[in-house]
């Protein structure tokens, strides 16, 4: 991995979870976005228009989802996501489909940062339960 890739990598490692409602540990679900493809930052407004196109992609699946935030731990950077109870391969394929470096999959409480368009190997990140904070509402900005 180059230099930038690896920064990218070690961010990615260190995301916390927005939620609106808590999630059994009893479920396997894969975390998906659709923002700043490639890791490349886009305006709002573009965000927001792949986001939509990501949760029409989501409903044809004809699976469980649900909203939620990806955030740095500082919450300087936030991407809307989506948890999706689908199996891995299907959620990289997503991935891969909107142009994600990575998604994140969750099995056990267990999660781990899959690369898409990325290569490299899955790393596993502990437990996923510390990672969740739970809002009454998702911040305007995302």
């Amino acid at each position: 991995m180059d230099q930038s890739v690896e920064c990218l990598w070690r961010y990615y490692q260190e995301t916390q979870f927005l939620i609106t409602q808590g999630l059994s540990s009893k479920i396997s679900f894969a975390i998906i976005t659709a923002h700043n493809p490639r890791g490349k930052t886009l305006t709002p407004c573009q965000n927001r228009l792949l986001d939509r196109k990501l949760q029409q992609a989501i409903l044809m699946l004809r699976r469980p989802y649900r909203a939620m935030v990806g955030a740095s731990q500082d919450r300087k950077h936030m991407e809307k996501s989506w948890a999706v109870s689908t199996d891995k391969v299907s959620a990289i394929e997503l991935g891969c489909q909107f142009n994600q470096n990575a998604i994140y999959y969750v099995e056990d409480d267990q999660l781990q940062l899959v690369p898409c368009l990325l290569s490299g190997q899955e790393t596993s990140l502990g437990a996923f339960s510390p990672r969740v904070n739970v809002v009454h509402e998702f911040p305007d900005r995302v």
